[in-house]
This record gives structure tokens, sequence and C-alpha cells, in this order.
């Protein structure tokens, strides 16, 4: 077929995660209820460190900003797929699909900055205890916070721009459940391999470089937490950077196994289930991970319920 002759798609068809109708009204309301949790568990975080002096501190800022960007992660993909799971044709523009993959992109990129300066606030407040207070200051955490964001929101652009040179005329069909990039150049009749290896490299620089930074930082504050003679200080310590190694854990473990991964690592099901736990059970489960054995979060909870 020569080039005049061929059929650009402009609107995709996302095949969301099964084939079967009878599944599609649980599935809707089970996701439903997820995306709720999601929110009021995120922004009610946030609006709890907000509300409460004894939060305003930089951990807390922090968790804030981390709180914030799970919730925006859930917002860029699950309201379209409760929208495609009611709507039968679940058809997506060319347009809609790259301002979702960019929205996504950008909290994702952001959190592995946020989780980076957590890692950060952790080796300084428990190595560098004495130092803490000048080092850590709600200024410079409110400025760490903006540059996370600033490259979470810069970062996408590029691959918003490369997409510009693709073109798509062999099919219109996504095998996913939301607009994922990588499949969007499997129907591409533009050869995306540029696209592809400039994804792979920013993901590798920004994801094994943070990751890197991370577990030095945590070997560090492991060692200096072996070292104290008090119990109840170690068990302290532990009990505050249990949290965030355990929040870094799955978000890097399902990130790099989705990206880094080669390409035929996995079938179609298998990758939707492991974007399904990226996208959308994360985001549901980390303010329970941060809140649910953190004291001063259940007291400032208690002292708003008793106001």
């Amino acid at each position: 077929m020569s080039d005049e002759n061929r059929t650009l798609m402009t609107e995709f068809v996302l095949t969301g995660l099964t084939d079967h109708p009878w599944l599609q009204l649980p599935l809707f309301l089970v996701f439903l209820v997820i995306y709720f949790v999601t929110m009021v568990g995120n922004l009610g975080l946030m609006a709890l460190i907000w509300k409460d002096p004894h939060l305003h501190t930089p951990m807390y800022l922090f968790l804030g900003g981390s709180a914030f960007a799970d919730a925006f992660t859930s917002t860029s993909v699950t309201p379209r797929m409760l929208l495609n799971i009611l709507d039968k044709t679940t058809m997506i523009s060319l347009a809609e699909c790259i301002t979702q993959f960019y929205f996504f992109a950008s909290s994702g990129t952001t959190e592995c900055f946020l989780l980076l300066v957590m890692a950060y606030d952790r080796y300084v407040a428990i190595c560098n205890p004495l130092l803490y207070p000048v080092v850590m200051s709600n200024r410079l955490c409110t400025q760490l916070i903006s540059i996370s964001y600033a490259i979470g929101f810069l970062h996408p652009l590029i691959h918003v721009i490369l997409s510009l040179r693709l073109a798509f005329c062999r099919s219109n069909i996504i095998h996913h459940f939301y607009c994922e990039i990588l499949q969007l150049f499997k129907i591409s009749c533009i050869d995306p391999s540029i696209n592809a290896f400039i994804i792979f490299i920013f993901g590798a620089v920004i994801q094994i470089s943070t990751l890197m930074i991370i577990i030095v930082s945590y070997t560090r504050v492991i060692s200096d937490i072996l070292k104290k003679k008090s119990e109840k200080n170690r068990s302290k310590a532990f009990s505050t950077c249990s949290a965030h190694l355990l929040s870094v854990s799955l978000y890097y473990g399902t990130l790099i196994f989705i990206y880094l991964r080669p390409a035929s690592g996995l079938g179609e099901d298998q990758d939707k289930m492991y974007s399904l736990f990226y996208t959308i059970i994360i985001p549901l489960i980390n303010p329970f991970i941060y809140s649910l054995r953190n004291k001063e979060v259940i007291g400032a909870l208690k002292r708003i319920t008793n106001k």
C-alpha cells in the first residue's frame, strides 16, 4: 500500500481489562470504590497535614506531596477506565491518548524524585539529628517538592514531542485499559525504535539513579540505627523508615519490571495486571502504609475528629 493511500488513525479502541460482558458491571463497581477510597485516603491525608500544626514538618510535607502525586496518578487513569467500562465503544482520540500519557508520566516521574527526597530527609534525621533542624528547613522542603514536580512535568514533554513523528495506520486497537505509550508504539506504521530507545534511556536514568541514591541513603541509615544502644531508639527509627521502605519497594519493583524489562517478557494479560497494580493499587494503599502505624498521624486524626 502506498503512503498516499494509507488511512491514518486518529481514534483508538482501548480493549480494557476483559472481553467478558458479564464482568463489566462488577469491575465498574470495584474500581469506582477503589477510586473513591484512593481519593479520600490521599486528599484526606493532605488535608490532615495542612490542618494540624504538629504535622508541619519536612517529613509530613514530603508525605503530603507524595499523596498528591498518588491522587494525580489514579485520576489520570481510573476515571477514563470507568468511562470505558460503561461505554461499549471505548474510543479515545489521539489527543486524549497523548494527554493521558503525559499526566500519568508526570505523576510517575514526580513520585520517583519525591521518594528520593524523602529518603534524604530520613538520612539527615537519623544520621545527623543535631543538624536536622538547620539542614531540613520547611523552606528547603518546599523547594525540593517544587523541583520534583517541575522535573515531573518537564520530563514527559520529551516523549510527547517525539510522539508527534509517529503515524498510526496498521490498527486502531490498543490492548490495554489506558493509553500506555509502549502499546501505542506497537500500532505505529512509522518505526518507533527511537521513541522506545529514548523512553528506555530516560526511564533507566531516572529510575535507577534515584533508586541507587535511596539504597545508599538507607544503607547508611540502617547502619546508624544498628549502632544505637537503646532498643527504644532503634525501634522508633525503624518505625519511621519501614513505611517508606515498603512504599519504595512496591513502587520501584513494579515500575522497573514494566519499563526496563525485555519487550517480550510478558503476555498482554500479565502486562495489564502489573500495570493495574502500579497505576491503581499502589496509590490506593500508600496513604494507609504511611498512616496506620504512624502515631503522629493517628494523633492528628483524633485531634481533628474531637474538634
